[in-house]
C-alpha cells in the first residue's frame, strides 16, 4: 500500500492509507470558499486552523501559472507546499498497484473513494484580494494507486513515550484496517518502545488478539522513553523483513521516526515509515483533533467542578486548577468553555500579567467582591517565563528531549496568596488542584496518567 513518510522534526501527522481520513463532508474546522480571478475563474480551496512547519517545497501549480499569465502579480513562487516525503522520492521506479479498496463492498457506494494527489489544503483561512497563494498542505487520504501488494507486506507497530487515552484503540484500528481493508495478515507488535526493536520483544498481532484491547487502559504493547538507536532499529527492520513501520508517539518519538526514515532512505530499502501523533494537547497541524484530547477535556471537568465546590463553600475562596497541554492551551480552553463556573482561563497563547490595571490581581479582587469566590483554570505552559524569572531556574529535559515545564500552578497559588494576605490584608482560602492529584486520583479512569 501507499504510505507517506516524513523526515521532519515536526512529523506530527501521518499521511497514509490505513487510518480514517477526512473527506470534504467531514472536514470540521476546515472552511471552503472561493477566490474569484478576473471574474471568470473560481478556485475552491480549504484552509486549516493551525499548522506546524515541515520542510518547504515549491510547486508549479496550473492555476497559479494561468493567473500569472493573465496579469496577476502572484505567480508560481507564491504557491508553497509543505510536503511529506514518499517512498517514490528515493525509489522512483517502484511499481504501483490498484488500491484494494476499489474492490471493497464497503466503498462500492462511495462516489469518490480516493483522494487526488493534487488536492491541497491551504494554511490561511482569511485571505485578501491581492494576497499570495501561500503555504499549502497535501491532503491526506487513500490514493487510487498503492506501492505494496497485501502478500508482500510485513508491518510492525510500536508505541513510545508517555501514556495517552486511546492508544490501544489506534493499535486495534491499524491491525483491523490492514486486515479488513487491505488484506494484510502479517503484523508485528514491538514491545517496550524503540528498544524493543533490538531486544527481540515482539507479538504477532491479529484481529483476534486485538479484539478487545480498546477497552483497556495504557498501551497493550508497553512503552518506554529514550532507547533510540537508529542503526540498530533499521538493522532489525531489515533482518525481520519489515516493510511498513507504524510509530505511535509524541514529539521525541516522531523525531526518532524521522531519523529512522533518513536511515531507510540512505540505505535505499523499500520500507515505509508512518508517524502517528500521540498527544492529548491537540497541538497538531492540519487535523481536527488528536486522539485522547476529548478524554482529557472530559476528565478535567471533574477537577474543575471539585475546585468550584470548594471555592464557593468558603468566604474569599480561590480555586486554581492546572491542566496539561504543554505549550498549548486547548485542553484548558475547551474545558473552560464546557464549564460555566470558570471565571478566568490562562493559556500560553495569550500572555497575562499579575499587577496593575487589567492584571490578574485586580480581576481576582473584583470577582471576590462580587461573588465571594473565583475559579481559575491554568494551562501548564502558561506563565513559564514568570516562574523561571522568580525561581532563577534552568530548563531541564526528559528522556525524550522535551523541556520539563516548571510548576506554574504552585507558583501562581503562592503569588496570589502572598499578594492578598500581605498587601491587600485580605483573608483568602486557596484550593489548588494540579495534574498530579488530578490524574492519579480517579481510579475509574481508562488512562490514569494521560501525558505525552
Amino acid at each position: 500500500m501507499e504510505l507517506s513518510l516524513s523526515n521532519s522534526s515536526s512529523l506530527r501527522f501521518p499521511q497514509n492509507d490505513f487510518l480514517p481520513r477526512h473527506n470534504r463532508s467531514t472536514l470540521g474546522p476546515f472552511h471552503t470558499f472561493s477566490i474569484k480571478k478576473l471574474a471568470s475563474k473560481s478556485i475552491s480551496i480549504c484552509r486549516p486552523l493551525i499548522w506546524r512547519r515541515p520542510p518547504l517545497v515549491r510547486l508549479n501549480a496550473q492555476t497559479a501559472t494561468e493567473s500569472n499569465a493573465s496579469g496577476d502579480k502572484h505567480g508560481d513562487d507564491d504557491f508553497i507546499v509543505e510536503d511529506v516525503p514518499h517512498l517514490t522520492h528515493f525509489l522512483p521506479d517502484l511499481p504501483s498497484y490498484t488500491n484494494p479498496l476499489k474492490k471493497s463492498q464497503a466503498y462500492a457506494v462511495v462516489k469518490k473513494t480516493f483522494v487526488s494527489p493534487e488536492d491541497m489544503v491551504a494554511k490561511e483561512i482569511i485571505v485578501q484580494k491581492d494576497s499570495p497563494r501561500g503555504i499549502h498542505f497535501r491532503r491526506a487520504g487513500p490514493r487510487e494507486k498503492v506501492f505494496f501488494t497485501p502478500e508482500e507486506v510485513r508491518a510492525c507497530i510500536v508505541t513510545c513515550g508517555g501514556l495517552c487515552p486511546g492508544i490501544n484503540t489506534v493499535i486495534r484500528e491499524i491491525v483491523c484496517g490492514l486486515k479488513n481493508m487491505y488484506g494484510v495478515d502479517d503484523v508485528l507488535g514491538i514491545q517496550g518502545g524503540y528498544s524493543g526493536f533490538y531486544s527481540k520483544n515482539t507479538l504477532n498481532l491479529t484481529t483476534k488478539v486485538v479484539n478487545d484491547i480498546h477497552k483497556r487502559g495504557g498501551t497493550f504493547l508497553q512503552t518506554s522513553r529514550g532507547g533510540h538507536d537508529t542503526k540498530k532499529i533499521v538493522d532489525n527492520i531489515q533482518d525481520r523483513g519489515i516493510n511498513q513501520v507504524y510509530i505511535i508517539g509524541g514529539d521525541g518519538t516522531q523525531k526518532g521516526a524521522a531519523a529512522i526514515y533518513k536511515e531507510v532512505e540512505k540505505r535505499g530499502i523499500k520500507v515505509a515509515v508512518a508517524g502517528i501523533p500521540k498527544t492529548i494537547d491537540n497541538d497538531i497541524a492540519v487535523i481536527d483533533k488528536s486522539f485522547g484530547f476529548d478524554t482529557a477535556v472530559e476528565e478535567a471537568q471533574r477537577a474543575i467542578n471539585a475546585a468550584h465546590v470548594e471555592a464557593e463553600s468558603v468566604q474569599n475562596g480561590v480555586g486554581i486548577v492546572k491542566l496539561m497541554g504543554r505549550y498549548s492551551g486547548f485542553i484548558a480552553m475547551l474545558a473552560t468553555l464546557g464549564n460555566r463556573d470558570v471565571d478566568c482561563c490562562l493559556i500560553p497563547e495569550s500572555p497575562f500579567y499579575l499587577e496593575g490595571p487589567g492584571g490578574l490581581y485586580e480581576y481576582v479582587e473584583q470577582q471576590l467582591k462580587e461573588n465571594r469566590h473565583v475559579l481559575i483554570v491554568l494551562a501548564e505552559g502558561a506563565g513559564q517565563e514568570y516562574v523561571a524569572q522568580s525561581m532563577q531556574a534552568f530548563q531541564e529535559k526528559d528522556a525524550s528531549g522535551n523541556r520539563l515545564l516548571l510548576d506554574v500552578g504552585l507558583w501562581l497559588t503562592q503569588q496570589i496568596k502572598d499578594h492578598f494576605t500581605n498587601e491587600r490584608k485580605m483573608t483568602i482560602n486557596m484550593k489548588y488542584i494540579g495534574k498530579r492529584n488530578l490524574y492519579t486520583s480517579g481510579a475509574h479512569m481508562v488512562n490514569p496518567a494521560p501525558v505525552k
